[in-house]
């Protein structure tokens, strides 16, 4: 069976596919990845199914070989990476020949990149899906971040060699974005004109304590009137919660499926891959649109990502 090789893991990689959709009511959020749009654009350019499970790394890339080769694709940030010395172009399939080293360093310009092979990463799946959740340790390769000296089964190739890369076009319309268009979370009304107003006309940073779990940010307060206590209810990706202190927390993909504090806005669809892209000190703000806006924006975004625009040969 072709496998990987982990010789270096880097600072946290993980197998990730778009996660376990539906046991949200029995605790579980979906894992799955951090920016779903490079997983599935990788899992695209080397053959596989969209949902195939690949490789994040965040921050700070791993060193892996391939005794019997592979086909390949890195998507996402620029973590410099190379094979056997010469530089890997971003966004194109490769063949790997048996015996050469993949080597990524830290990242160039987001948080994180995803290895793809063609295949697919080969692991269990738990409650179908191959994500790895970190909070639990379920799921992924022992539901663990890799570690040095791990093999990784690779899944049996689709078919032939056939090189491709993402069109300028379509990485044009596809880059993470620093204004996050959001809708009105469910208590936008909680929040006074002023907290309001310092939400939409301020910016925030990426708080240092930020995870898969949740992304905090650092800015102007927010706080919801009388305190914002409310009973608690459940909550989805992107949802913007803001606690006793008025700074609002992101809710990301290892998010708690339920929540107590109002949340004032929501992270549209077709933005949320560019939360997987936001590295702490990044500086981000919002925008406000509506519903109709946010549903043409995701509907768009899926009609490149199934068009014949998306890849060039």
């Amino acid at each position: 069976m072709t496998q990987i090789h982990v010789h270096a893991p880097g600072l946290l990689t993980t197998v990730q596919d778009l996660g376990r959709e539906g046991f949200g009511p029995m605790g579980v959020s979906p894992s799955g990845a951090a920016d779903p749009i490079s997983l599935r654009v990788g899992n695209r350019l080397v053959g596989n199914a969209e949902a195939s499970a690949a490789l994040e790394m965040t921050l700070l890339g791993g060193t892996f070989s391939f005794p019997d080769g592979a086909v390949l694709a890195i998507t996402g940030s620029d973590f410099s990476a190379n094979l056997d010395g010469v530089p890997v172009e971003l966004w194109t399939s490769l063949r790997v020949i048996p015996g050469q080293t993949l080597r990524l360093a830290h990242t160039r310009s987001g948080a994180r990149c995803y290895l793809c092979v063609q295949g697919g990463v080969s692991v269990e799946p738990f409650l179908g899906s191959a994500s790895t959740h970190i909070l639990s340790g379920t799921g992924g390769f022992a539901g663990r971040a890799l570690r040095k000296g791990d093999v990784l089964a690779i899944g049996p190739e689709a078919g032939s060699f056939r090189k491709r890369k993402l069109t300028e076009q379509a990485w044009e319309y596809l880059a993470p974005r620093k204004v996050l268009r959001v809708t009105p979370g469910p208590q936008a009304d909680w929040f006074s004109e002023s907290a309001q107003q310092a939400f939409y006309g301020g910016r925030y940073r990426v708080a240092e304590e930020s995870n898969r779990m949740g992304i905090r940010l650092e800015g102007p307060l927010v706080a919801a009137s009388f305190g914002g206590k409310m009973i608690t209810e459940g909550v989805s990706l992107g949802a913007m919660q803001v606690p006793d202190g008025g700074l609002p927390i992101i809710l990301f993909v290892e998010q708690q499926t339920t929540g107590g504090y109002p949340k004032i806005a929501n992270v549209i669809s077709a933005d949320l891959p560019s939360l997987g892209q936001l590295r702490p000190r990044d500086e981000i703000r919002f925008e406000l649109i509506g519903w109709e806006a946010a549903r043409r924006l995701l509907t768009e975004q899926e009609a490149l990502l199934a068009s014949k625009e998306l890849l060039a040969e």
